[in-house]
């Protein structure tokens, strides 16, 4: 029975129509002048207002009735007791219906009281004045308690809703739930409040539970509510950042976060469009590190900037930064025709002001570069532009050598030539003790542009372009990253794939990693390697399952999780310094600069000339061998590359036996 009923009323038109959006006013209004004319009614017919002949139709009581009436109506304009949601509001709507019921006596009574000396007596028996006031607003109270009242029952009705328990005890915590169990059309019903406080003794705030949290009773207070669902505030998500939110996970409840109360309670907004999922870049962030944006606004305000690989995840970031600092002209630089265009829509949208300059090319290509220094003369460089995935490189040794380093090189030559200030170089974690393809190209991009540095430090008198470079480990949510992938896989039912239980990686955000360029940009002063504390690295694994959970899913039930083994020249662990290296201190705690070793920018250059040699015969075992001679710490791991590190071993120790 109690089943049916809740499906009539789900079905309900009137009913659906009444929770989804309150009356018009002029309902309100009308109902209100209902409930004094029934007053009048009642007044009239049990005091015996009679007629009286000396007011003509003054004297009926009818006409008694419609005065009333309209000096009501007018005070009800005057004080908008219709203008307000009755469903919301009795405690304000209370204190207009006293002034307005107050008003009206008053003005009847006067008015009655002013006839005094035509008519000899009273117009209107001030003692029906007085019941008629009372009826009135005791009637309108209780009309709109009782809409209250129906309100409450029908969200009680098992309607659409979804039952969520709100973590927090404090004030606001309690006044988003208020405000979510009588938002008009709401999604969410809370029906209780959690608390981490065990000092809390209530066990209710204004009929709302709360309950004291435990780990042993997670899943007693959510059965026991019928929910699956927990909200908490924004505030509260550094907290949950600590493991918090694993615990709830583990059972299988979903986790929803809001703003705070002043965030929504502005323009009429709805409490409920302040709610939204919990992504999983939320929990695997930390501290946010602290950019000196008033320097960098100051170096690069007015300048010229240009950014390689603008279009990309770590590029467009860029951009959007600069344009943020007020740089004068800002050059974009990348091959990727489709995303460029959508970056010009961005930045025209949102950057109005900033003069642009799209610029299509490889960075590889030289002479195409040239003509970019050479038309723009930009003052800063931040070079973005490489290949970056480990798979796809190991198996195009040539093109990681073309783009990473010679692109680099490219570049970084120009920078000298033009009298460019300051370069900075993105680089990776793969870069240290690197174990495929990408990660030493990077790294011989990093070699060069250090040496490339120094040689022109010791070849000039004058300034000269100070290179500096940021190793940074996983970007979240960057393209072709893991994030993006797993969320692929959940959204078509999986399976998601790991290529190992253990494997573990660093993370951070765009907008972080981007802050951290450009600080790198205004701090260096030439030939830096740029590392920063980024917290403790996840096991991806872990990560697969939190995304499986967040998705409301379980892992290995809905969504099965499995190992594809390590692809080549992959490693369980990324590191951002070398064992041999050291790092020194900078003013900001997060950001370190690494000691390494200076390499000889003659030697390098021998290098670089043989391994372009190679790299033009597409002679992909020499190129990965000169690699390994430039870079003795790269060793191959799971790589067809492997059999070169025992080649170079062996020809080495003939070469002590020779000496």
């Amino acid at each position: 029975m109690k089943h049916n009923i809740a499906t009539y009323l789900r079905n309900s038109r009137i009913v659906n129509r009444f929770m989804s959006a309150p009356s018009p006013w002029w309902v309100v209004l009308a109902a209100d002048l209902l409930v004094v004319a029934f007053s009048c009614l009642i007044t009239f017919t049990f005091n015996r207002e009679a007629k009286d002949p000396g007011l003509g139709l003054l004297g009926y009581p009818p006409v008694k009735g419609v005065i009333v009436l309209l000096v009501y109506s007018g005070f009800m304009a005057l004080t908008h007791t219709s203008r307000y949601v009755v469903r919301l509001s009795v405690v304000e709507d209370m204190y207009r219906v006293v002034a307005m019921v107050s008003a009206s006596s008053i003005v009847l009574a006067l008015l009655s009281l002013g006839l005094i000396p035509v008519l000899g007596h009273t117009w209107m028996d001030l003692w029906n004045i007085f019941v008629i006031g009372v009826l009135s607003f005791t009637l309108m109270m209780f009309m709109r308690l009782g809409i209250k009242y129906i309100y409450r029952q029908l969200q009680g009705a098992a309607l659409t809703r979804r039952r969520v328990i709100v973590l927090g005890s404090t004030v606001n915590s309690f006044a988003f739930a208020s405000a979510l169990l009588n938002e008009p059309g709401g999604t969410y019903r809370p029906v209780a409040l959690l608390t981490l406080n065990s000092d809390i003794n209530k066990s209710n705030i204004n009929d709302i539970p709360l309950l004291h949290y435990s780990d042993d009773t997670i899943d007693e207070i959510f059965d026991t509510y019928r929910c699956d669902t927990l909200m908490f505030p924004g505030s509260l998500l550094k907290f949950m950042r600590t493991g918090l939110a694993d615990k709830f996970l583990k059972h299988h409840i979903r986790l929803l976060m809001y703003g705070q109360v002043k965030e929504f309670d502005r323009d009429g907004a709805k409490p409920s469009g302040s709610v939204r999922g919990i992504h999983i870049e939320d929990l695997l962030g930390r501290e946010v590190i602290q950019s000196d944006t008033a320097e960098v606004e100051h170096t690069l305000r007015g300048q010229v900037v240009m950014i390689t690989g603008a279009a990309g995840s770590i590029g467009s970031e860029i951009v959007n930064q600069v344009a943020g600092m007020k740089a004068a002209e800002i050059v974009l630089v990348d091959q990727a025709e489709t995303p460029m265009h959508e970056l010009q829509l961005m930045m025209e949208s949102k950057h109005p002001d900033i003069k642009i300059h799209l610029f299509i090319g490889d960075v590889a290509n030289a002479d195409r570069m040239e003509q970019a220094f050479m038309r723009y003369r930009p003052r800063y460089v931040f070079h973005a532009a490489a290949y970056k995935h480990v798979p796809m490189m190991e198996r195009n040794p040539s093109e990681a050598i073309l783009t990473n380093v010679f692109g680099t090189k490219n570049l970084a030559d120009l920078a000298v030539k033009y009298r460019a200030e300051k370069f900075v170089m993105i680089s990776t974690d793969k870069a240290v003790n690197p174990t495929n393809v990408m990660g030493a190209s990077k790294r011989i991009a990093e070699i060069y542009v250090q040496s490339l540095f120094f040689h022109s430090q010791r070849s000039s008198d004058g300034n000269v372009t100070q290179f500096i470079t940021t190793r940074f480990g996983n970007v979240l949510g960057s393209n072709g990253s893991v994030i993006p992938l797993f969320r692929r896989q959940i959204e078509q039912g999986g399976p998601v794939t790991v290529t190992h239980r253990d494997i573990i990686r660093y993370f951070m955000t765009i907008p972080e990693a981007c802050s951290l360029v450009l600080q790198a940009g205004t701090m260096g002063r030439g030939g830096e390697i740029f590392v920063f504390d980024m917290g403790q690295p996840v096991k991806i694994y872990d990560l697969a399952t939190r995304m499986i959970s967040l998705s409301g899913l379980r892992p290995g039930e809905d969504i099965e999780i499995v190992e594809t083994g390590l692809r080549p020249g992959e490693k369980l662990y990324e590191e951002l310094l070398n064992d041999k290296e050291a790092t020194m201190a900078t003013r900001n705690n997060k950001i370190m600069i690494a000691k390494v070793r200076i390499y000889d920018y003659a030697e390098v250059i021998d290098h670089l000339d043989r391994l372009r040699m190679y790299t033009l015969d597409g002679e992909y075992h020499d190129i990965v061998a000169e690699m390994k001679r430039i870079v003795p710490e790269y060793m191959s791991q799971n790589s067809v590359w492997a059999s070169i590190d025992k080649e170079i071993s062996k020809t080495e120790v003939m070469k002590e036996v020779t000496r």
